[in-house]
Order: C-alpha cells, then structure tokens, then sequence
C-alpha cells in the first residue's frame, strides 16, 4: 500500500488508541503514547501507526509528503463539541456591566445578553453571518481543531433566523476543511411574547420546528437550556422527547447555574451528552455514570463569569462519567475560539491532569458527537484529521498557556494549516 503522506521521528505521537468509545474513570488518562513513533496516511485514511520506521508493505515515492516530527507532540485533530458559532454581533459593551457585579440572569432579564444576540443575528445577512462564522472556524482551525459542533438558538422565537443559523453551518461544512456538526437549538430562550405562557412556546417548538428540522435533516442534534428562569425540567422533558421522536439526538445544556435536576434528566432521557454542569446534583452525577451521559465541561465560561465556581470534574472522573472539554464559544458567557487555552483551563481549575484533558478533546468530544468510529483517536481506518504541535511533551503543552503551539494540521490526510 502506498503512503501519500508519513509523519516520522514524531518526539511525542499521543494515538488514544483503544475502544472506540468514550472513556471513563481511570480509562480517561489512557493515551496510547508512542516514543520516536510514525504514522502512514493513503489518501484521507490513516494506513499505520507505530514506532520507528515503516513495515514493508508501506511504501513511499516522490510524491510523498514526509514530515518531521521529532520536537513534536502530535494528537489526533482536536474535537470542540460545544459551541455557538454562528451569531451577528458581539457583546463586549456588557463587560462593564459583570464589573459592577450584574450577572447573566440580571443582564438577561433586563433585555441584554442574548436577547441583543438575537436581534443581531436576525438582521445580518446570511453572507455576514457565513463571513464571521468562517473567520472563527480559521481561528479554531488555526488551533488545532478539525471538527467542530455549532448551535442555533438565536432565533428565540424566529424560526426563519433559526434556519438562517443552520443554513450557514451547513455550507461551511459543505466548504470549510473543519467538519461542523449542526445542532438545533430552538429552546435557547423563551421569547418575550411568550412569558407570560411559555408552554404555548413549547407547544411550537414540538408541533412544528422540531419536526421541520428533522424531515429536512437540517441538524444531527436537538438542544436545550434547562435552567431557572429558562425552561423547566419539565418542558425540557418534552422537548427532548419530542426530538427522540423525530429522530434528533438530545443534548441538553444542564444546571449551569443552579442545581435544577438537569444532569438528572440527562441520564432519564438518554442524552448523548449534558453540558455546563457547573452545579450538577451528585445524584445527577451518578444518574449520568449509570447511563454513560457524556459530561462536556467549558471552563471558559466558568472562567469568565467569575462566581468562583466550577464543574467537579474530578467527581465526574471518580463516578465514571466520561468528561468531554470545549469552548463554549459564544458573544457572551465565552468569547473565544481558543480550545488550548480550554485545555490549560481544565487542567488548572477542573483539576484534570494533561492525560485526562486530550482525551477530553479527542476521542470523548468524538463520542459526544457520535463520531468516535470516524475521528478522535489516531488508528489505522480513521479519518487522517492530526494535529502538529511545536511541543516536545503534552505536558508542555499545557503548562505554557496562552500561544498557539499548533505547527500543522492536517484534515483528511492533507496540510490545511501550517504556522506562517
């Protein structure tokens, strides 16, 4: 079999090989490191990966492309499976109002925060929204990322913005080399014209949008905020079975702010993934290990609300619940495309050691996305999405926060970045 690109005398090749499934417990520090390793890629397929040189039946021609890896730590391509890519706007004229003290809740209630979002998002171009969301997804490219999940939900209430958000993810996928995965996400917020009823909201949201989305197959899965002053437990009940029913897989974002009962509804459901978790229940910590909820973290936005609290990953971890790390990348509660800087985050606040946190980048956000058959672990069959960085450890790589250590990365066994 022909190589038609070969990374060799890689310092550090982090493969996570194992079951593809997302890890758990003790299994979450399992990386499948490889000294002086290679890796042997045909076309968009990996063909071998292992120490030294390679075997016989691999071979090589003028038109192979032969990378160095000695320095280099190399992963496969990184996973950020929570994130809000596509909105109008940005909210930094609220950065003086977390100053003073107002929170999200306040800033929400007094018309801000997404409410803005939204109306911005309605009034942009589908073209303005394409350019934005593409400059972000370099951003996120540049940093190693290959695959990338992206909400909508800044529609509240407008059903026609809503598609607009998907709309635009589904032609970068179609045109960007970074793989997106759509997720609706009607139930972001109640609109103001249902306050007062917001189970009539529910009752649309279930008898029309959900079902538009499916027929169409606009979007892989279906979201919601459950929290206080948002939806409750039980509307997003409905809501979430109302995606099963269509066929959508449910997410749910879960006690961010409050211990609602959202982690718990997770695991009774059947989510693929809850995500937030900042005040999830032990109870709820257990439910979601019992029915293999993946946990996706985003100490980012924890980081910038700055209320002092954050996920309990390390008790996720002990429960074998298997955790799953990601921007949250938004206008608002995060900011930023940067998922290294959520990597050193985890490691720093969550308390997650550098083994715990790539694999909570690689394979579990690959399962948190139902790709782990396809992405998140370098092994011969899988997609050749890898990631080069200019750091001789995974250690490294944490530890010296806040540069971008990506040198190159390759999407489907070709360069698609390369630093300068």
């Amino acid at each position: 079999m022909k190589a038609t690109l070969v990374i060799e005398n890689i310092e550090n090749l982090i493969t996570i090989k194992g079951e593809n499934k997302a890890r758990a417990g003790s299994q979450q520090s399992e990386i499948g490191l490889i000294k002086n390793g290679i890796i042997a890629v045909n076309n968009d397929k990996i063909i071998y990966v292992g120490e030294g040189g390679l075997p016989n039946n691999i071979k090589t021609d003028n038109n192979t492309i032969i990378l160095n890896g000695k320095g280099k730590t190399v992963t496969p391509g990184l996973i950020d499976p929570h994130t809000h890519l596509i909105h109008g706007g940005s909210r930094e004229n609220e950065l003086s109002m977390k100053l003073k003290g107002k929170d999200y809740l306040e800033i929400l209630s007094a018309g801000g925060g997404i409410h803005s979002t939204a109306k911005a998002t309605e009034n942009a171009t589908l073209d303005e929204l394409y350019q934005k969301a593409e400059k972000s997804l370099n951003i996120m490219l540049s940093f190693g990322v290959t695959t990338v999940e992206a909400k909508s939900g800044y529609g509240i209430g407008s059903f026609n913005t809503e598609l607009k958000q998907i709309e635009v993810a589904n032609l970068l996928n179609k045109n960007h080399p970074v793989d997106l995965i759509s997720t609706f996400m009607g139930a972001h917020a109640i609109p103001d014209e249902y306050k007062d009823n917001p189970d009539l909201f529910v009752d649309k949201l279930i008898d029309d949008m959900i079902p538009y989305i499916a027929e169409n197959k606009l979007a892989k899965f279906c979201d919601v905020f459950c929290e206080e002053g948002v939806f409750t437990v039980d509307q997003s009940r409905r809501i979430l079975n109302a995606a099963k029913t269509n066929r959508l897989i449910p997410k749910v974002h879960a006690d961010e702010i409050v211990s609602l009962g959202g982690a718990e509804l997770a695991a009774e459901v059947g989510c693929i993934s809850a995500e937030h978790l900042i005040a999830a229940s032990d109870q709820g910590i257990k439910d979601m290990a019992e029915k293999g909820v993946i946990a996706v973290l985003l100490p980012g936005t924890s980081f910038n609300l700055q209320k002092g609290t954050a996920a309990r990953a390390r008790k996720m971890i002990e429960e074998n619940v298997p955790v799953a790390i990601s921007t949250d990348y938004n206008p608002g509660s995060c900011p930023s495309e940067n998922l290294q800087l959520m990597m050193t985050l985890a490691s720093l606040t969550l308390r997650m050691m550098p083994e715990e946190v790539i694999v909570g980048v690689t394979i579990n956000a690959a399962a948190a996305l139902g790709l782990e058959k396809e992405v998140g672990s370098l092994e011969i069959g899988k997609k050749a999405d890898i990631a080069i960085f200019d750091a001789p450890n995974l250690d490294y790589m944490i530890y010296h926060f806040g540069i971008n250590h990506t040198e190159k990365v390759i999407k489907n066994g070709k360069v698609v970045y390369e630093r300068n």
